[in-house]
């Protein structure tokens, strides 16, 4: 069974993210550190989409990208563009309970109807393209996806420190994912 460990203090926050900006991140978020000034992003995060998340972090800290599920492949370029250019030596891949891309098949009709009343689909083109991309895009355990997309990130990017997060959406925290 994965755990999470929450961060209600400095203390919390695993010694090899202290003093990064990993550790600040979660102090910043968690720990209401006040914001210091920032002219370049010392990080990159990678979070889901989901409208209920909103980070506690200084301007110019970090790089966001946002995609369903945090679910970063075929954004490598981007991801390699902010290490190359925005000399980015770390990265947080933070996922999220009650997570949309998990289970989306209870979403089916949802979509079905949304995006045929909002975008012009007729129905049926809107059921095979749900049909044909929700595999491509379904997380199952939202822990179990962040630490994979985590994992498959660190051997793209050896030299990078890598941390994985969650975000809880009853209390807006940060926690770690504690890796076995």
């Amino acid at each position: 069974m994965l755990q999470l460990h929450p961060i209600q203090s400095t203390e919390d926050i695993f010694p090899e993210y202290r003093d990064t900006p990993i550790g600040l991140l979660l102090e910043y978020h968690n720990l209401n550190k006040s914001h210091n000034s920032y002219s370049s992003a010392r990080l990159l995060i990678g979070m889901c989409m989901d409208n209920r998340k909103s980070l506690k972090i200084p301007e110019n800290f970090a790089y966001i990208m946002r995609t369903g599920g945090a679910c970063l492949k075929g954004k490598e370029f981007n991801i390699s563009y902010a290490i190359g250019v925005g000399n980015i030596k770390y990265m947080a891949i933070i996922g999220h309970d009650r997570c949309g891309m998990s289970n989306l098949k209870a979403h089916r009709n949802d979509y079905i109807i949304g995006i045929t009343h909002n975008a012009g689909w007729t129905k049926e083109q809107a059921a095979e393209y749900f049909d044909q991309e929700a595999l491509n895009f379904e997380i199952g355990n939202e822990i179990e996806f962040t630490l994979k997309e985590v994992n498959r990130l660190r051997k793209l990017y050896p030299g990078i420190v890598i941390a994985p997060l969650f975000y809880l959406l009853d209390d807006n925290s940060l926690c770690h994912i504690i890796e076995k």
